[in-house]
């Protein structure tokens, strides 16, 4: 099975207030096909993320692949682990 881990926008009304699900999509069927699995959430406008980095490993090591903006996502989330576990010690 080709699986991607890509965005979902699910911020529609109003209009211009976009915030997406992290998810994991058969990448054989259409572009808004039935999701496998949801891994996490991205606000755009506040910055604000959500990421389940343990089953996104798990899906990785499955095959899956990760689309430009997740993969910037995943790095920005690790960062921002790194930075408040360094500034709690």
């Amino acid at each position: 099975m080709a699986v991607h881990v890509r965005l979902r926008r699910i911020g529609k009304n109003p209009k211009g207030k976009p915030h997406f699900r992290v998810s994991v999509f058969d990448q054989r069927r259409g572009r808004d096909s039935k999701i496998i699995e949801e891994l996490g959430f991205y606000n755009p406008l506040s910055g604000e993320s959500k990421i389940k980095k343990e089953r996104i490993d798990y899906w990785v090591k499955n095959g899956a692949q990760l689309s430009a903006t997740v993969k910037s996502l995943v790095k920005k989330h690790i960062k921002e682990e790194k930075n408040a576990t360094a500034t709690s010690s």
